[in-house]
């Protein structure tokens, strides 16, 4: 089966005539409307972008058959899905989040750190969340220097843990 990835969740229903906030995981919000027939997670139903305009931090969308205030509530929560292979190729150094959660994170080594859980994005900068199989998570700057290789192929991304990570002085009285 073809992978598949998640590109945006329906929210609440917008108005009476159908419109729902949308929320998108894409660099361009409005290519939601340009990948056709998207799924739920399940693949039971298909929704097609009718129309969409830019929000304050969302869309907000109307999808083809949907009319009514009544139908867009029942909508809402449902992330839609795309074929992964439908998605356009990554330049170098990018990367889907998908392609890199379940990967493994090692040092350099080799030894094994845990397991990528996540993809953080704060508002500084990416982070990257490593879920070790005994203790807390760790969150790292998903930086070169700390991601110095992410091997997709290979299942693995190896980190180089960093020495000091930057913050604020405490205050000296």
């Amino acid at each position: 089966m073809t992978a598949r990835i998640c590109v945006a969740r329906i929210g609440a229903a917008h108005g009476l005539r159908g419109e729902v906030r949308l929320w998108t995981f894409t660099e361009d919000p409005m290519s939601v409307t340009r990948y056709g027939p998207l799924s739920t997670k399940d693949g039971a139903r298909q929704l097609e972008v009718a129309h969409a305009r830019a929000a304050k931090d969302h869309l907000v969308a109307t999808f083809t058959g949907v009319t009514t205030r009544e139908e867009a509530e029942r909508l809402n929560g449902i992330e839609l899905y795309i074929a992964r292979d439908r998605l356009p190729a990554t330049d170098e150094g990018e990367y889907y989040h998908a392609d890199l959660i379940g990967l493994a994170a090692v040092d350099a080594a080799g030894t094994l750190l845990g397991t990528v859980a996540a993809i953080h994005n704060f508002g500084a900068g990416d982070i990257i969340e490593i879920a070790p199989a005994h203790g807390p998570t760790l969150m790292l700057p998903f930086t070169d220097a700390v991601v110095p290789t992410v091997d997709i192929a290979g299942g693995r991304v190896v980190i180089e843990m960093p020495g000091e990570i930057e913050g604020e002085e405490p205050d000296q009285a």
